[in-house]
């Protein structure tokens, strides 16, 4: 059996704005480990990046100067990026030519996404190493019956609580959504065991593939629903979705001063500094 490829096949990219509506300067905001020493966000989300196996280096896409000061005072990789980058898929194609040549993998590794468990990434890299015809993978989990309720519960008071997707039989996506799918009637028994999978911020790209989206408008779906990857299928490009068992940890994203509290309650579970 041929190897599967040496390590250095795979960058890691951290997109970072300064300018979030909900949470401007969100990179720098100070978040206190098991210690009880503050970290930069996207220093945490970098520490976590480098916890994956596989990946021979991480870099940080951004378009500000201060977080590009922050990430290079603690050691990391930085590519600037235009400020016109519509979102973070966009900017990871935009760093692609200052990413190592070798890199023919590139992970999109969420700046807000810093309780990631390194072993989705690591799942991502190996379906992408086990299928070369794949230009595109991300993850999900299958809801809980009291995820699904949640979801539901967002969904009736107009909030958007997740991202669900359907799949074809090959585990290809056939449609990503902020709505609920698929649908499943009031009092079936489907929803003591629902067939729902919830959408993970995760991606794991190849060149040719990025490339193609940076050139390619918005599409319709994608701008209706607020969802960057749904570019890629309305350009009839596929993308595979890795089914993942849920984190061991409640990988809460930082998208609110509110989500603070119990992302460091996490860190501190973790033992993590």
């Amino acid at each position: 059996m041929a190897p599967s490829g040496p390590p250095r096949d795979v960058a890691i990219v951290i997109p970072a704005r300064y300018k979030s509506s909900r949470y401007p300067g969100k990179p720098l905001a100070g978040i206190r480990g098991a210690t009880g020493i503050a970290k930069p966000l996207v220093q945490r989300s970098f520490e976590a990046a480098g916890m994956v196996a596989g990946a021979a280096s991480v870099h940080i896409a951004t378009d500000d100067d201060r977080i590009a000061e922050a990430a290079r005072a603690f050691g990391a990789s930085v590519i600037l990026t235009p400020e016109s980058c519509a979102n973070g898929t966009e900017r990871v194609a935009a760093a692609l030519p200052d990413l190592p040549d070798a890199a023919e993998i590139i992970v999109n590794f969420q700046g807000d996404a810093l309780l990631t468990p390194p072993a989705l990434v690591e799942a991502l890299i190996a379906h992408m190493r086990a299928d070369p015809a794949c230009g595109v993978a991300t993850v999900a989990v299958r809801c809980s019956p009291t995820a699904y309720r949640h979801l539901l519960a967002d969904q009736a008071a107009g909030r958007s609580g997740g991202t669900t997707v359907v799949v074809d039989q090959a585990g290809r996506a056939l449609y990503f959504s902020k709505r609920v799918i698929p649908f499943i009637q009031p009092g079936s028994p489907a929803e003591a065991d629902p067939p729902v999978l919830m959408h993970l911020g995760l991606y794991a790209y190849r060149r040719q593939a990025l490339e193609g989206y940076r050139a390619a408008p918005p599409s319709p779906a994608e701008e209706h629903e607020g969802l960057e990857q749904l570019r890629f299928l309305d350009r009839g490009i596929a993308v595979a979705v890795v089914r993942c068992d849920p984190p061991e940890w409640d990988a809460i994203e930082l998208n609110n001063p509110t989500d603070m509290a119990p992302i460091e309650a996490v860190l501190a579970m973790r033992g993590l500094v």
